[in-house]
């Protein structure tokens, strides 16, 4: 067997642009400084084994075939197997594979927004092509891998995840356009050097994109609640006659009769226009001005798109009203972690007063940790 090959891959924080990657929107995600690690070791036969340790030292391990294949019932889609399963028969797709051996470790918090699935799938792919010896260039790494979560696991995701954890780089944001076949470009975005910081506020609250159970007799929803926006998405789209509601203009909101159609294509219109302005502000390093553009982004996600929760909302006001300039959840939404941005001497006055807020409530205390940009996924080892 060869020796073992180590990857490093991060997870994402979405700056600004929820919910538009799907819809063929701009996003502007980061890739952060916590990371997925991916031991990767060929073997002589044609098994993968994967064993995978989470950041609270849960231990999981998981045995396939190198020719698993989406509902062959060898790995069920509800399994956290089915990740690296579906990023091995993605990248199986492209050429012939070897039996291999994986282990996983973490540091991104599972259901927190922070992607860990991306970074899983885009970690396995990358490491599993390297050992195989598969000229697969960075862009095909992040389509291969939304395939593994689209079309093996079931969570209807667009690419801005996958994008933002391959092409990351320190001190910079990756700008995602969803309906170009090139690589992303990237915006500055040094926060030190603005003597910034950006908390991720973890609300432990867990949400899920996979599949969720329906009424007896319906078809399974595609991914929860997260699959029903993107299907009222798409109605919308249809009745406006567009193939992607970002292409929507302001008469689309008196087009439509369905009071929920318009609440959701209104938040895809405003998204869109607050993506542009924060491309503006971080041009000339606005800070202020992005702040204000980040609250504003809460404020359609909970009341236009409703997809946040209580316990975002808590963390979003507490960390503007403990001197944040600006806060919003981050992610797909019905849980998982707010992001705010906080000038660097009032970082920890924001996090004493969100755990206090949770505390009042009886809620669990979060995990609050600033988080910079880092590089995407890379080789170490």
């Amino acid at each position: 067997m060869d020796d073992v090959r180590t990857w490093q891959v991060p997870g994402r924080v979405n700056l600004v642009g929820e919910h538009l990657d799907y819809n063929g929107g701009p996003s502007v995600p980061f890739a952060i400084d916590r990371f997925l690690t991916v031991k990767v070791r060929r073997r002589d036969d044609d098994a993968v084994n994967v064993w995978s340790t989470l950041p609270d030292g849960t231990r999981e391990r998981a045995t396939f075939g190198i020719g698993v294949a989406p509902d062959d019932g060898t790995v069920s889609a509800d399994d956290w197997a089915a990740y690296p399963a579906g990023a091995v028969w993605a990248l199986g797709t492209v050429g012939p594979l070897p039996g291999v051996d994986l282990v996983l470790e973490s540091t991104l918090p599972l259901g927190s927004g922070l992607s860990s699935s991306a970074a899983l799938t885009v970690g396995v792919v990358s490491a599993l092509a390297d050992v195989a010896g598969l000229d697969v260039a960075p862009l095909q790494v992040a389509r291969l891998a939304q395939r593994a979560e689209n079309d093996f696991v079931g969570a209807p995701t667009g690419l801005m995840d996958q994008l933002a954890v391959t092409f990351g780089r320190a001190g910079e944001a990756v700008v995602t356009d969803p309906l170009s076949d090139d690589a992303p470009a990237r915006v500055p975005f040094d926060l030190a050097a603005a003597d910034l910081a950006l908390l991720v506020i973890a609300t432990g609250v867990d949400h899920s994109h996979r599949s969720a159970p329906a009424a007896q007799g319906s078809a399974p929803l595609p991914g929860g609640g997260y699959g029903e926006r993107r299907a009222e998405c798409e109605r919308a789209a249809a009745e406006l006659g567009l193939d992607h509601l970002a292409k929507a203009g302001l008469d689309a909101l008196v087009r439509l009769e369905d009071p929920v159609l318009r609440r959701r294509t209104q938040h895809v219109f405003t998204e869109t226009a607050r993506v542009k302005a924060a491309l503006r502000t971080l041009g000339e390093a606005d800070f202020e001005q992005l702040g204000t553009i980040l609250t504003a982004s809460h404020v359609s996600l909970r009341d236009d798109f409703e997809v946040s929760c209580a316990e975002l909302d808590v963390a979003v006001e507490a960390a503007v009203e403990g001197g944040a300039l600006g806060a919003r959840m981050t992610g797909g939404g019905f849980g998982g972690s707010a992001i705010a941005l906080v000038p660097q001497t009032k970082a920890r006055a924001v996090r004493e007063l969100v755990e206090q807020r949770y505390d009042a409530l009886g809620w669990k205390a979060p995990e609050v940790f600033a988080v910079r940009p880092a590089a995407g996924a890379h080789r170490t080892a």
